[in-house]
This record gives C-alpha cells, structure tokens and sequence, in this order.
C-alpha cells in the first residue's frame, strides 16, 4: 500500500466554493457495497434509501471562530492565529502565520486581550497564554476558519455549522452534517429513523495529505471525542433490533470505531470520554458501522485513505470518476456520498 495509491485529479472547478442553498438539495452518490452498483439521487430523498430502525450517528460538535489577527507587541508586524485545542483557561494551541514567533514574543490580538507565546511546538504550532479567557470573545473578535481550497468568502457563518451543532470545539466542520435540513430530520424520525448525537471536536491535520510514501508511517491527527451514556445505549438498542447503524461523516465513524475499544459484554460500543488516535486503513475490521454519509475527500488524505477501507480503494476512485464524470460537487461545501 502506497500512499500514492489514493490519489486522483480533479479539476479545480469541481471544487464547491459555496453552500448550496437549501442545505439539502446536494447532490447524492448512493453507492451498495454488495451490488457494486451506483445510483445517482439527492440529499433530500436520503430517507428512500433508510429503513425503520437505522440509526444515524450524527456529530453534534460546533465550530468555533478560530481565526484571529494580531500584531507583534509592542507595534509590528501582523500575525495569523488558528487556535486548535484549548489546554487551559487561558492557553491555546494554536497554528501561528508569521516571522519571529519563539517563546516570549507578545502578541496584541486585534479587538481582544494581550497574549503570549509560550512554547514553540512542532512546525508552525505554538503554545499561547492569553491576559483574558477567549471563550467569552470569540464571536466578537474571531474569524470562521474555512479549509484553505474555499476561496469565496463565506457570507453567512451559520453555513459552516450543522443544524444540530451544540458543542463549541472544532477549527473545521464535520461536513458530511451540513446537507441536513430540519424538515429533512423531522421527516426521517417519522420514518422510523432514529438518531444518536457524539460529538468528536475537528482538527485542521483532517486536510493534511499523507507526505510520507507509505501511509502507515504518516502520524495521525488526534482529536477529542465523546459518546455519552446516552448515545451509547441508543447505538447498542438499535443494533440489537437489527437497525443498521450508520456515521454521518468520517468524524462519526472515527468516534464509534473508537468507542468500540470501550464495549463490554455484548455491546456495540461503550461511553466514552477522551483523545482518538484511531488511524483507519485498508485491511481495518470495522467492528461498529455498517453504513456511511460522507462527502469526496482530497487525495492522498487519511479521509479517503478511511472510506477505501470501508468500500474498496478501487471501488471508492471509481465512484469518484463517476462523480466527476457527472459534474458533482467536492470537498467541504460539495455533494454527498451515501455508502451502504
């Protein structure tokens, strides 16, 4: 297996720019595992491919705005903040856009509080404390991080949010939950679908392609991640009822996958609470999900490296070529896959 084995080309204009308005009327690759067949549909018919008793696992985790600018104190140069994860009231780690920035430096953020870098970490990451708690601020004083191929800019913030968002944590979106309407919830829990909520907070390492040559020597992102007691009993009831359980988003399936290490006795999945480095590729046995809503991932990313292992690499760069083919949409604010 070489990391060069997940790569394909792919026009730039095939690359969404913006959210489809409304957020379910993306397009919808279905592709059967079994029948090897693929069939071409919309989001909002997702419900005539569900049946009574499927469980979908959606991520509740919401984006934060976690872009912020700064200037080097006292009175220099500009300089680009991307928090990522939280380490203590005060004290981000962030990714950090600009010359000088060792231990020491101080940083006035633009509109917010004073702040100093206080460890310089791998790359471009650094360790900032800040005067004040961001938290309270950031929706004054930060930006909405988009992945660096969205170069339209984004006019409305709430575009960048699931309609079932409610846990702030995540520098990126789980993007497979953005087609979801809430009439199109609502119309699929009155089919006799039900819904389980995790949550798992997004890092931006999820856009990063594999650089080594073969992908298991690549380190994976670690995120955080939880499934309630709650969550949990939902998945376990449905899989003993014969309900498919299915992820909304590779974040949903790194997150069940992860809480499968946590099961006991005959259950599915166990509640947990905690960091995932759970790095799947072809040859992984999946032991939770059983189907998957995902949208078309950039090459050579541990993403697509996830669905290869779910429905085939051949099968997986085949399904693309058809989306190409057929002038789909790709990336974050791009159309949908369906994998059963």
């Amino acid at each position: 297996m070489e990391t060069s084995h997940f790569d394909y080309d792919l026009p730039p204009q095939l690359i969404a720019q913006t959210p489809l308005e409304p957020r379910d009327a993306a397009r919808l690759l279905v592709m059967d595992r079994e029948q090897t067949l693929l069939q071409h549909s919309h989001f909002y018919e997702l419900g005539n491919f569900l049946r009574p008793g499927d469980l979908l696992v959606l991520n509740e985790t919401r984006v934060i705005p976690a872009r912020l600018f700064a200037r080097k104190a006292p009175g220099g140069g500009r300089v680009e903040l991307l928090l990522l994860a939280q380490r203590d009231e005060l004290t981000w780690e962030a990714l950090v856009g600009g010359k000088g920035l060792t231990a020491g430096r101080q940083l006035q953020v633009e509109d917010g509080p004073l702040a100093e870098i206080c460890a310089v970490l791998e790359g471009a990451r650094r360790l900032v404390r800040f005067e004040q708690p961001l938290a309270p601020l950031l929706e004054q004083i930060g930006h909405t991080p988009l992945p660096p191929y969205i170069k339209t800019p984004l006019q409305d913030r709430q575009r960048y949010q699931t309609v079932f968002a409610r846990q702030p944590g995540s520098a990126a979106a789980p993007t497979a939950g953005l087609h979801f309407t809430p009439r199109l919830l609502a119309q699929l829990q009155s089919q006799g679908i039900q819904f389980a909520h995790i949550t798992l907070h997004v890092g931006l390492d999820t856009f990063a392609p594999v650089t080594e040559d073969d992908p298991q020597q690549h380190k994976i992102h670690t995120e955080w991640c939880q499934v309630s007691q709650q969550a949990a009993y939902a998945i376990n009831q449905a899989h003993r009822q014969g309900g498919r359980v299915i992820a909304v988003g590779t974040t949903s399936v790194r997150t069940l996958e992860s809480a499968a290490r946590h099961a006991q006795g005959d259950q599915l999945v166990g509640a947990f609470e905690g960091p995932t480095d759970l790095f799947i590729l072809p040859g992984y046995s999946f032991r939770v999900v059983q189907a998957m809503i995902t949208n078309f991932h950039l090459p050579r990313s541990t993403l697509i490296m996830l669905v290869s292992a779910f429905a085939g690499r051949e099968r997986i760069l085949a399904a693309y070529q058809a989306a190409k083919e057929q002038g789909y949409r790709f990336y974050s604010f791009g159309d949908a896959m369906l994998i059963v």
